[in-house]
This record gives C-alpha cells, structure tokens and sequence, in this order.
C-alpha cells in the first residue's frame, strides 16, 4: 500500500538479501542493560538502514490499456455520469498501477454485462506517471471535462495534490494510499490505514489474555507511521505499553534484543508488536539464538507480513499473529484477470475494482449532490472485493480485517472479519 507507506521504491532486493542473510547470522552480544519499563529506546546512528517494508512488490508490468497515454485517457462505459480514475500507468510503478486498471476495466465488464446492475457511469482511466504534479493537472482535466468523482491516485503525496484541486472544485476524490495523511474532508482514502491494522491486531491479542504489550519498530517512515498507530491504537484500547524500542542498523537491532530479554523472560511483557517485513525474520532467529522460550509470548505481525516467504520459514514466529483483508475478493478476481491478461493481479487491485463498483452504484451516482458525503459515510458501510468497510468525514477509513497465524510454509485464518 504506498505506502504501505511512501517508502523508498528503489531499494534493491539484493542488497536487501544481503542485509538480512548478514543480520540473521549475527550472535546477540551482551551489553549493560539499560532498558526499563516504559521506556522509549531511538536508535541514534548515522548508519543507514534501508527502508524495506514495500508495499509495492515488484510484479511483471501487464500490457498497458489500449489507448492509454500520458496526458490521456481511456474510456469505458457509456454512463450518464463521470468517473475518472487517476493511476500511475507509466513510472516507477507502473506495474501496479497498470495491474489496478486492468482491474478497473474487469469491473467495467462485470457492470455492463450483469442484468441486476445498472450501467450508470462512464470511467476515464488517466496516467499520473506517479508524480504529484501530474496528478494534480489530471485532477483538473478530469473535472473541466465534467467528472462527478475521482478515483485514485495511488500515492499520498498525488493523492494531496489530486485532492487538493478536487476539493476546490466541491467534487469527492477517493484515493488508493494508506497514509491517513493524506485524508481531509471530501478526500476519502479506499485502502488499509494502519491505525485499522494495528488496532485490529491489538484488540485480537488482547482478547487472548495478553496484557503486557511492547514494540520493536525501526527508525524509518514506516516504522514512524506504525509506531504513531501501535501508541494511539493502544490509548484507544487502554493497553498498557511497557516499552517501544526503535533501531536504524544492525547493532542497535541487537541492542533491542538484549535488552527486551529480561522482560520477556520474567513475564514483565507477553507481546511483542513486530511489524516490519524485512527485519521480522531477523529478530526471530536472534530471539530463539537467545533462548528465549516463546511459548507464553505473542509476536503481533504487521499487514505487511501478508504473503512473505522468509517469515514462514523463521521457527520462532510461527504461531505470531498479523491483521490481513479478506483474501476471498483476490481469489475470486484473478480467474478472470489472468484470462484476460495472462498474469497474476497486483494485491491492490481489489481496491481499484471495489472503487469502480462504488462509484457506479445507483445509491451514489443518482444521489443529490452525486456522491454526497452523507451517503459516502453512512455507518453500515460499503461491501467490497476486501469486505466490509467504511468511510469517515475527515477521510479516514476502517476495513473488517481477519487475523492470520503463522503456521510452517505459510499461514492459517484464525479469525473472521471484524472492524475494531
């Protein structure tokens, strides 16, 4: 999810391979211990840490959109009303964002073929090149052509450019980022925010008789934005947080380690919030290097941890717990989207697709004004390829999210859909 937060996309899996590998072998050393309870550890190094959580994964780019160029649009449907979609179809992620098209043009199809739904919109699909400023130019093409809504785009910093012009104009922009950052009234984000997850996940912990609860968060964007949702997330629940360490490198990863021993040893914390991807493999293998008996501690997983290969294989997480959407929406999108376009949907195109069945629904599209607020952020909700969610009216969204377990090879459903 940009996510997953605006991270660095040019990271390399190289280098991130060789970072890993190099961290997994190191043997935890034995420094003063200087943690204490409720204390907040900063890495301070100047040492680089690569910022590795990509929501982004690296997927074939699917064939662009017959017709789509920059500065263009292709257009589906023959709809009385508007639509325009905003997606980045050319630079650094174009995969998805081409992948989430494709997935807009499968619900285009849905529509005009079902009987039972009326064909109420006309969608233009718009390339923002992934860049803000485009973003923002395409935003004002749309609605100088008469859009009564825009969907997208994906990243937070276009989805602020983008909504800032559809915001003066008095039209609704549901965007696709997960940084509720990028959220203001009238500027709706269709995607996982991370204060859902984590509150989703806590609140499961919780409900399994944990009380004592710690994070382990790196100094990056992302681990700033997971540790801003694990500290509101918990006040919400009244979780008492014993200790949030952060780490920028290696050695102070290590330093953590040593330092959150005790505390988990004696029971003085029974859950540990994880959820960097990249580093979770890591922390496992040095924790049980350690000794560290785990069975009476919970390893709380990020969303991110959705569909990594390395965690499973790690035997000191299997059995930790991760927040995940509804794989059913996916499943049952891909037949069709691998038919007609001989590769497997990017995870984010159930969003894309959710969006265009939003959009062209009677309740919304005939509504006065079109796509009012008050419609937009009914309490019940919208069903969509994910599950169940809402919107907010500061722009802010909640989804119904599963619980998964790590099981050896993969995971297992633990948990039905629920909104915290």
């Amino acid at each position: 999810m940009d996510s997953s937060i605006n991270v660095t996309l040019q990271e390399k899996a190289s280098v991130l391979g060789a970072y890993i590998a190099r961290f997994a072998r190191l043997k935890p050393t034995k420094i003063t211990m200087s943690a204490v309870l409720l204390a907040v550890i900063t890495g301070c190094s100047s040492v680089g840490f690569p910022q590795v959580s990509n929501p982004f994964q690296t997927l074939p780019a699917p064939a662009p959109l017959d017709g789509v160029m920059p500065g263009e649009g292709q257009v589906l449907g023959t709809g009385a009303v508007s639509v325009a979609m905003l997606l980045p179809l050319s630079g650094d992620v174009a995969s998805v964002g081409q992948s989430m098209a494709n997935s807009a043009k499968l619900a285009m199809d849905f529509i005009a073929q079902s009987p039972n739904i009326g064909s109420n919109i006309t969608l233009t699909i718009m390339d923002t090149a992934g860049n803000p400023s485009v973003a923002a130019a395409r935003a004002s093409e749309a609605i100088r052509g008469g859009a009564s809504i825009i969907l997208g785009p994906l990243k937070a910093e276009s989805v602020r450019a983008a909504g800032a012009v559809a915001r003066s104009s008095g039209i609704p922009l549901i965007g696709f980022s997960n940084n509720s950052g990028a959220a203001s009234q009238g500027v709706y984000l269709l995607n996982v925010l991370p204060e859902t997850e984590v509150k989703r996940s806590l609140a499961y912990a919780r409900s399994q008789g944990q009380q004592a609860f710690a994070a382990i968060i790196p100094n990056t964007e992302f681990g700033n934005i997971q540790n801003g949702a694990f500290q509101q997330a918990s006040a919400d629940l009244g979780i008492a947080v014993r200790a949030i360490y952060r780490f920028s490198n290696e050695g102070e990863a290590r330093g953590v380690v040593d330092q959150i021993l005790p505390f988990l040893s004696s029971g003085a914390i029974d859950t540990v919030f994880l959820p960097d991807r990249a580093t979770a493999s890591s922390f496992g293998v040095l924790l049980e290097e350690a000794g560290l008996d785990k069975d009476n501690i919970t390893i709380i997983g990020s969303l991110d941890w959705s569909g990594d290969l390395q965690i499973p294989q790690t035997a000191f997480l299997v059995g930790a717990v991760y927040p995940a959407v509804d794989e059913a929406g996916l499943a049952a999108l891909r037949p069709a989207y691998e038919a007609q376009f001989s590769a497997a949907p990017h995870a984010l195109s159930t969003i894309s697709y959710t969006a265009v069945l939003l959009s062209n629904s009677q309740t919304l599209s005939q509504s006065q004004p079109r796509y009012a607020q008050n419609v937009l952020t009914r309490p019940s909700g919208f069903n969509g390829r994910d599950g169940l969610f809402r919107f907010f009216g500061d722009g802010r969204s909640q989804y119904a999210l599963v619980m998964k377990q790590v099981v050896i090879g993969g995971s297992q459903r633990i948990d039905e859909p629920l909104i915290p």
